[in-house]
């Protein structure tokens, strides 16, 4: 069960209607081998800054009874030169990922809130507008996190808030 985090989105009765929003970390994908044990480990470890970051939402309508996750990526991220391109600072091709899950992940996975809108319309207008050209520490999987909580919640900063 994903842990529910006091940002002022603690789940309550008040909640019945409204569209739950969570941040999920994942494993960075590199190439196989090396790089890919390195993500794995610091992923285990729980290193903040080496995990991939994405927002889930799991509607509060029962026709929709599946969850979305949305994600900004490279186009390519198990391509060993964009890794090299997105290690040395320089910008690379990004995408914004939408998909559907049976489930919430059964760990690090947080509750940050609800939105008072259609959140999945929502994200995907978001998403129109989302400059994909990624650039690592500068606008990558993090700020779009941010950004995308921010836009459905209305909390800022969320990934400082659930690293503290």
């Amino acid at each position: 069960m994903a842990t529910t985090l006091n940002l002022g989105g603690v789940k309550s009765m008040d909640s019945k209607g409204r569209d739950e929003i969570y941040v999920a970390a994942m494993p960075l994908r590199g190439t196989k081998g090396p790089a890919q044990l390195l993500f794995s480990s610091a992923y285990s470890l729980n290193l903040w800054d080496l995990q991939h970051y994405m927002v889930i939402i799991r509607p509060s309508s029962p026709s929709q009874p599946q969850a979305f996750v949305f994600d900004f990526q490279p186009e390519d991220p198990e391509n060993i030169y964009t890794a090299l391109a997105a290690l040395s600072g320089r910008g690379i091709p990004g995408i914004v990922l939408e998909r559907k899950i049976a489930c919430l992940p059964k760990r690090k996975c947080w509750f940050v809130g609800y939105s008072d809108t259609d959140a999945v319309e929502r994200a995907k207008r978001f998403n129109e507008y989302w400059d994909t050209a990624l650039r690592i520490n500068q606008h990558d999987c993090r700020n779009y996190t941010n950004d995308l909580v921010n836009c459905l919640t209305g909390q800022k900063h969320v990934l400082e808030h659930l690293r503290s």
